[in-house]
């Protein structure tokens, strides 16, 4: 019986380590599958839709080829679909039934696109020569633009090649298995043999025979034994060697069977398997999304910050309008005109590109779009945060710095919605908020005009407002002290040339910019009196001195906290930013 049950584990043994071999070879599915497509219609652009590039689980490797120069960047399918607008494109789709992928040509007016390398829209972007080949792990709603130069054809071949889970998690526990009931069919075999062995038992002495006579004794002679090498005799023998085979076998079958690949992960059974989703809660999902994300705020900050440090070095205005715009362009642009003529006049506030300590980003589908974000140095209690609100007028435009403010020593920011959410914006005129974003820049002026007698100085937070002490009454008392009694100065305050800016926070307030300019008039009140220019305005009016007189307009940045309309709150200056932006001669 021992025999058979041996024999039995050797037969299973060898029946398992066969099949979990096969698994690794000969029954091994293959690594990947690819979907292609030639592209035959000449069109600029190539969208590769989101759904071919999730038609299956896992990281895809896209490669692109067919056109001199290729360029690919990966974008939000709403963006990239914005961006292409009415340019005439190819869309790739995933065929499910042929595992393919099927191109798509979409008529459109324009012919030409214009070089989207570089836009603020791209989550990532990859380029190259001839071919391109990069792998991505992208989620459901982010497609793929290909382009070449934006003139020529884009390029004609296209394919999405995705792994195949083709792992034997059991494998490894059939070989080991087969390599255990191997060593227990030697063991019940070895066992079967001296069991064997000792049924024979003691035998019996045979009968005595009886004796013959003795033969006369031969001449004596020794015979020469020839040294032979002789095998070993026995079972114990061949027990040995047969013991040795499993144990090199076990031996050879567990390092070969070291990788994850051969055993079951305890995580992955009875789970289903996961793909790229991206999750939401049915609250979320009736928001519109964030317009940015955080690793493309921080792309925009260094390309801002960048052009910032070299425009401000080189006085470049030119160069500073690819990155501002608004009162943050109108504000150094001045500077530039200013410092070319006097070199002692001081910079702009410099913009760092790190750390960001804040980014709230619009909740939008439409253009235009707003970020709020301030960078501020954790390390550095001495350098100001520096707040700043970009705009995206259009897809196709990058995101310009429309205010630039240094937060005040003791602005405490409200509390606001996570990046991954964002914020509405709010129009000028709702009437949710303690005051309309509209009205504050002149409600604002009117206290610098007026001080605590303003109509609005209740509205606002003004104890210890360093920018009242800075521009407001006193201050403009103190300029009129000192002017002699043949000149006057008068103040008028003006909504500056730019549109507020609201994002809504999470106490239904919301953080707000606005644009005021001061016009400051100075002109002699006695015939033949006259009006000397210093400081800024003689350097950027060019006028030394006039019998007409002059007229400065100063602009002021203004970012305030606005509560909730109801609210026993009041609005509190957070930052600001201000400088001379215009100077000349009275006609």
């Amino acid at each position: 019986m021992r025999f058979i049950a041996a024999i039995v584990s050797f037969v299973i043994a060898v029946m398992m380590i066969g099949y979990g071999i096969a698994q690794r070879t000969v029954l091994r599915g293959p690594d990947d599958v690819t979907a292609s497509v030639k592209v035959d219609a000449k069109a600029p652009v190539t969208i590769i839709d989101g759904s071919a590039l999730t038609a299956m689980p896992g990281r895809q490797k896209v490669e692109i080829g067919g056109a001199p120069a290729v360029f690919a960047a990966y974008g939000r399918t709403e963006d990239v679909a914005a961006w292409v607008g009415k340019a005439r494109h190819n869309k790739i789709t995933f065929n499910a039934e042929s595992t393919s992928l099927t191109s798509k040509l979409v008529t459109g007016s324009e012919q030409e696109v214009p070089d989207p390398s570089g836009s603020d829209l791209w989550l990532s972007e990859y380029s190259g020569k001839r071919d391109l080949s990069f792998t991505g792990n992208v989620p459901r709603g982010i497609s793929l633009l290909v382009v070449s130069d934006g003139v020529a054809p884009a390029p004609s071949s296209v394919s999405v090649t995705w792994p195949l889970d083709n792992r034997t998690p059991w494998s490894g526990p059939l070989i080991a298995g087969g390599a255990f009931l191997l060593l227990v069919g030697l063991v019940l075999y070895l066992w079967a043999l001296i069991g064997l062995r000792r049924s024979r038992g003691p035998r019996r002495k045979p009968p005595k025979t009886p004796k013959m006579p003795k033969l006369p004794r031969p001449q004596s002679y020794k015979a020469v034994r020839p040294r032979v090498i002789v095998a070993a005799k026995g079972r114990r023998s061949i027990g040995r060697m047969v013991a040795v085979l499993p144990v090199i076998l076990i031996g050879a079958l567990a390092t070969s069977g070291c990788s994850s690949d051969f055993w079951p992960n305890a995580t992955d059974i009875g789970q289903p398997s996961a793909t790229p989703s991206v999750s939401a809660t049915p609250a979320a999902a009736e928001l519109d999304p964030p317009v940015v994300s955080v690793p493309q705020v921080e792309h925009i900050l260094a390309d801002v910050s960048a052009v910032a440090t070299k425009a401000d070095t080189d006085r470049d205005a030119t160069l500073l309008a690819t990155r501002f715009a608004g009162p943050a362009l109108e504000l150094r642009v001045a500077n530039y005109a200013i410092r070319g003529v006097d070199g002692t006049y001081a910079a702009p506030t410099p913009i760092p590109a790190k750390p960001i300590a804040l980014t709230l980003p619009q909740q939008s589908k439409t253009w235009p779009r707003t970020v709020f974000t301030v960078i501020q140095d954790a390390n550095d209690a001495e350098v100001k945060p520096v707040a700043l609100m970009l705009t995206q007028e259009n897809p196709r435009a990058n995101y310009l710095v429309q205010y630039a403010v240094k937060l005040e020593a003791r602005a405490v920011l409200p509390k606001v919605a996570p990046a991954n959410v964002g914020a509405v914006r709010l129009q000028e005129d709702v009437p949710l908020l303690g005051m309309k974003p509209g009205e504050l820049a002149l409600a604002f002026g009117d206290i610098l005009s007026a001080g605590d007698q303003s109509s609005y100085a209740d509205k606002f937070n003004l104890a210890d407002d360093p920018l009242l002490k800075q521009i407001g009454l006193e201050s403009r008392n103190a300029l009129k002290a000192k002017l002699p009694a043949s000149a006057k100065m008068e103040y008028t305050n003006i909504q500056g040339p730019a549109e507020s800016v609201a994002l809504a926070t999470s106490g239904s307030g919301a953080i707000v910019a606005v644009y005021l300019q001061e016009n400051l008039v100075v002109k002699p009140v006695e015939g033949g009196a006259s009006v000397n220019a210093e400081g800024a305005v003689k350097s950027l009016s060019k006028v030394t001195s006039t019998t007409k007189g002059t007229s400065a307009t100063y602009g002021d940045q203004l970012l305030f906290s606005v509560p909730a309309v109801g609210s026993n709150e009041k609005i509190v200056l957070l930052g600001w930013d201000t400088g001379l932006v215009a100077a000349k001669e009275l006609p």
